[in-house]
C-alpha cells in the first residue's frame, strides 16, 4: 500500500488509527506491522480461549497470529472506524483503546516523514518504527522509538495539535 502514491484520503494517521482498533479488539500484543506493496502483514500474539471438558474451567493460550490486510481491507477498516466514531463523542460512547491511540498519534507523525515504506513493532506499550524516505535522488531508513510516556504525551498535546490545523477529530477519542 503505498498510500502517497494513491488517494489523498488514505494516510498513515486515518490508516494506523483503523488498524489499531481492530488490534484493539483482537486484544493482540507485541504486534509487528509491515507494510507491502498492496497492504500489510499484520503478525502478534492472542489469547484464545477453549475449554478442555464439560466439566473443566475453560483454559486460554496464547498463540501467534499472521494477517494480511489488502488495500481494500484497509479502506474497509477505515470506514467502519469511521462509522463507529460517528460524529462526536456521545456520554458513554468507547473510548479508543491503546493501540488505536498510540498508531494515530504515530501516524500523524509519520505523515509528517512521508515514508515510502513502513516497519513497525511493539511490544509492552513501546514503539518502534523504521522507515524508508525520500530524499531527492536518494533514499534512507529513518528509525524511531516511542515509549509508552511519548505516546501519552503526543495524545495529550493532540487539541493543540487540532487546533492549529483546525480539525474537530479528536486524538485521544474514540
Amino acid at each position: 500500500m503505498r498510500i502517497y502514491d494513491g488517494s489523498p484520503r488514505q494516510d498513515f494517521e486515518e490508516v494506523f488509527r483503523s488498524i489499531g482498533a481492530f488490534l484493539d479488539r483482537r486484544d493482540m500484543k507485541d504486534v509487528l506491522l509491515l507494510e507491502v506493496p498492496d497492504g500489510y502483514v499484520v503478525q502478534g500474539l492472542v489469547t484464545t480461549q477453549s475449554t478442555a471438558g464439560a466439566w473443566s474451567e475453560s483454559v486460554g493460550s496464547t498463540v501467534k497470529e499472521t494477517l494480511t490486510y489488502l488495500d481494500e481491507d484497509i479502506a474497509k477498516f477505515m470506514e467502519e472506524a469511521i462509522k463507529l466514531r460517528g460524529t462526536g463523542e456521545p456520554p458513554g460512547a468507547p473510548q479508543a483503546g491503546p493501540h488505536e491511540r498510540a498508531l494515530r498519534v504515530i501516524g500523524r507523525w509519520m505523515d509528517e516523514q512521508k515514508p515510502r515504506d513502513v516497519f513497525l513493532f511493539e511490544q509492552e506499550g513501546a514503539y518502534v518504527v523504521r522507515l524508508l524516505v525520500s530524499a531527492q535522488a536518494t533514499a534512507h531508513h529513518v528509525l524511531a522509538e516511542f515509549t509508552a510516556e511519548d505516546v501519552d504525551g503526543l495524545v495529550s498535546r493532540g487539541p493543540s495539535l487540532r487546533a492549529a490545523k483546525g480539525s474537530a477529530t479528536p486524538v485521544s477519542g474514540g
